[in-house]
């Protein structure tokens, strides 16, 4: 592990064992923190070549051995926030809560020059109410969530997945960590649970009624969090299938938002909710056994347009359908699987946890779309 590189605005890091993982996520908490500051107090400032204010950062980093920082925000945001006496450099992952805080949105933002851009930031800013609660992590803001009680409630990284590893030791013993991910925008982990016939009995039954192989499925759960407003404390149940462990989800995560005061024994709550999920999960996938599709190649594009996978994962996906099954007809059960196939394709390609997490999300949605509606002979206008 590469400790200077930490702080850029592109660090991202894969842990294999649990332990390391956990005392990374414990580390990070130490390099942080979290500070309240009037909003309308925030001000912004350009980060410019030449410019005095750059100069005089650039001395100062280089003195206490940092610049490195200074160097990768002028490679990224190339923006400043000071609040009172303090001065941050900006994330990159801070930006879409800078803008819900100064509320103000809009594709042409992200074109501005940036000394125009933070000069649109103050004026918006001055005008906000409430407190700001900002996320400072590695010597660079994350973001800038809103700071009042009601508004945005923090749930420590560390003790969530603290908290249910304890949780899968205890509950479903033989658990085992299959691996994690951190970067600045977010944090996953996968556990593999037992095989369990309480859990897996009714989904293998109707897979083998169906003539379709039902021994090689195992329980996994992932954990996937944000501090910088990208996702709550979501918990997401999963099968691992065949001997490369391919992953499916299960439809919908049991979620934790950062409002309403949420706190970790709501979160423990969510925890003692793992065993119903699964049950949930793996009926409405069943379901799709029933469900006879005519026109797979189109019915397969139109539920992955619905759900937005890229189109550029989407046709690989189709292709590899067509060269196991052919263009025959097949269930609903078969398709999903099928899209199931690019999470492997990500992994192959050695996309992030993040983005693997984020994939699994939009698959997940599937289970709730109505194939049939996409069952139909006229392709898909992609």
């Amino acid at each position: 592990m590469n400790e200077a590189c930490i702080y850029q605005d592109g660090f991202g890091q894969s842990f294999g064992q649990e332990a390391p993982f956990l005392q990374f996520l414990r580390e990070r908490e130490e390099h942080a923190c979290w500070d309240k500051e009037p909003s309308s107090g925030l001000r912004f400032e350009a980060l410019e070549e030449g410019s005095v204010v750059t100069q005089l950062l650039k001395d100062n980093y280089v003195l206490s051995g940092k610049e490195g920082i200074l160097t990768d925000t002028m490679e990224n945001t190339r923006l400043l926030l000071r609040a009172k006496e303090k001065c941050y450099p900006v994330r990159g992952c801070a930006v879409r809560t800078i803008l819900s805080r100064a509320c103000i949105s809009g594709s042409a933002l992200s074109k501005l020059d940036k000394p125009v851009l933070a000069e649109v930031l103050n004026h918006c800013m001055k005008k906000a109410k409430g407190d700001a609660l900002l996320r400072i992590a590695d010597e660079k803001v994350s973001a800038v969530h809103g700071g009042d009680d009601s508004d945005y409630a923090v749930l420590p990284i560390p003790e969530l997945f603290e908290h249910t590893a304890e949780y899968l030791k205890v509950k479903f013993k033989g658990s085992t960590y299959a691996g994690g991910w951190y970067d600045h925008t977010m944090v996953t982990a996968l556990w593999e649970l037992p095989a369990n016939e309480k859990m897996l009995g009714s989904y293998q039954s109707a897979l083998a009624a169906h003539g379709k192989t039902a021994d090689d499925l195992s329980p996994a759960l992932r954990l996937t969090t944000s501090d910088v407003g990208i996702s709550g404390a979501n918990l997401y149940p999963m099968l691992f299938k065949g001997e490369n462990s391919r992953m499916l989800t299960l439809g919908n995560p049991l979620k934790l938002s950062h409002e309403n005061g949420a706190d970790l024994d709501q979160f423990d709550d969510k925890l003692k909710m793992i065993f119903s999920q699964y049950s949930y999960g793996l009926k409405k996938l069943a379901d799709l056994l029933e469900i006879e599709i005519q026109y797979p190649e189109n019915t397969l594009l139109g539920v992955m347009k619905q759900i937005t996978i890229p189109k550029k994962l989407a046709l690989p996906a189709v292709d590899l359908f067509k060269a196991q099954y052919g263009g025959t007809s097949c269930t609903a059960h078969d398709l999903y699987y099928a899209i199931s196939e690019i999470l492997f394709m990500l992994q192959c390609d050695g996309a992030s946890g993040g983005r693997i997490a984020q994939m699994e999300e939009n698959i997940a949605k599937a289970l709730s779309v109505k194939w049939t509606e996409f069952d139909t002979s006229v392709p898909v206008n992609w």
